[in-house]
């Protein structure tokens, strides 16, 4: 299983909206990261900074990279754009991290 850990910033004044919103993750867009072979996904957040810290794992073979092209993600970018720092094309803007350390 594949490992992938990057950040992305949430605006000022959203700590409470963002969380709320994925409460209520839309079917087909789970369904969507499913079948893309994210088989665990987690983000968490720095109150004080607003930043963002996600994990995915993937599966072999997965079709991650294929989800930017997907309608049902573009419309959740575009839900949640006025949350977070985006790109043009609604996209968070994300930061990848490199891993230094793992113990299993």
């Amino acid at each position: 299983m594949e490992e992938v850990a990057f950040t992305m910033q949430l605006r000022p004044g959203v700590a409470v909206e963002y969380p709320r919103r994925h409460e209520e993750i839309w079917p087909e867009l789970s369904a969507v990261l499913q079948q893309a072979g994210i088989r665990d996904y987690s983000i968490f957040l720095d109150e004080a900074s607003g930043k963002l810290f996600a994990i995915q794992k993937r599966i072999p073979n997965h079709t991650a990279d294929e989800l930017p092209m997907q309608e049902v993600m573009q419309r959740w970018w575009a839900y949640m754009a006025d949350l977070m720092e985006t790109n043009p094309d609604n996209s968070p803007i994300v930061t990848p991290l490199r891993r230094v350390f793992h113990q299993s």
